[in-house]
């Protein structure tokens, strides 16, 4: 036995820890575009991905909300994210989505559509290199970011789908 192959072992195992260490930093994040901005949600409260279809119009709510589907026998309000964070309107093209979120807790968990110009694709994410949003009066409020994150060159930003759909405001809605 040589002395390299008694050290391979050690370096295995400091190889493991690293890899280890990283995987426990990960997060996954599934990214979409609004306009020219990427932004990203937790992929662990991503229901599906449907493609945009007509949704039955609810009277007297906010013009975010388009309305609601019949999802295998749920109703599932949709929130226009474009008019959500006041930015120029667009047409719904073959590429608008509806990303179906899981929002809330596990005692009101509640399911929730996005619309959103076209979803990305799926990033891991160090945790340790999400930066905090900065704060100097950007196109959407702050409180909607969890932080942002650069990825490829790429600046994306990590939505909070908690406070992004604001549950309080549809509590008062459905009273």
């Amino acid at each position: 036995m040589n002395e390299n192959s008694a050290q391979e072992p050690e370096n295995k195992d400091r190889d493991q820890d690293h890899y280890s260490k990283k995987l426990d930093n990960a997060v996954q994040y599934l990214s979409f575009t609004l306009g020219r901005e990427e932004y990203g949600v937790d992929i662990l409260r991503v229901q599906e991905i449907r493609s945009w279809e007509p949704v039955s119009r609810i009277p007297n709510v906010p013009p975010y909300e388009k309305g609601v589907v019949n999802l295998r026998g749920s109703i599932v309000p949709i929130i226009d994210l474009r008019e959500r964070f006041k930015l120029k309107n667009a047409d719904y093209t073959l590429l608008t989505v509806v990303v179906v979120l899981q929002t809330g807790d596990s005692k009101k968990p509640r399911t929730m559509g996005v619309v959103v110009d076209s979803v990305s694709d799926v990033i891991s994410v160090d945790k340790t290199k999400i930066q905090n949003a900065p704060d100097f009066g950007t196109k959407i409020s702050n409180e909607f970011i969890n932080g942002l994150v650069s990825v490829n060159e790429r600046m994306v930003m990590l939505l909070d789908v908690d406070k992004l759909l604001k549950l309080e405001d549809f509590d008062q809605n459905e009273n």
